[in-house]
């Protein structure tokens, strides 16, 4: 790919900028940490983040930074939901990044329909 246009270039190094700053924080957080936090949504989100309930997501290999985000909108009240309102309000940014690196580190394997 050729880079011919400053705009270009200009594009590709904001967007380089964005993955080390989410890569940085991804590596900053404590996994274990946050393992240990999430022994508060084994209800509803399973002990390796597998749902047990139908209107719970599967945490399990979401990216820390979509993790990250939801949180902080249920922390923040710009996402709604009683439940997960109640669980963000009082967590951290470090709680919060460290939680999203456990269930980002758990694996997902994804087979072929039967």
């Amino acid at each position: 790919m050729l880079l011919n246009s400053p705009l270009k270039m200009c594009t590709w190094a904001i967007a380089w900028a964005v993955l080390a700053a989410a890569w940085s924080t991804a590596q900053a957080a404590d996994a274990k940490a946050g393992q240990v936090k999430a022994n508060m949504c084994v209800t509803c989100h399973g002990a390796y983040g597998l749902s047990t309930m139908p209107n719970a997501p599967h945490l399990a290999g979401q990216p820390a930074i979509y993790i990250e985000e939801q949180l902080k909108q249920y922390r923040s009240g710009k996402r709604a939901n009683e439940v997960m309102a109640v669980m963000a309000k009082p967590l951290t940014d470090s709680e919060i990044e460290n939680l999203a690196a456990w269930y980002a580190s758990i694996p997902i394997e994804v087979g072929q329909p039967r």
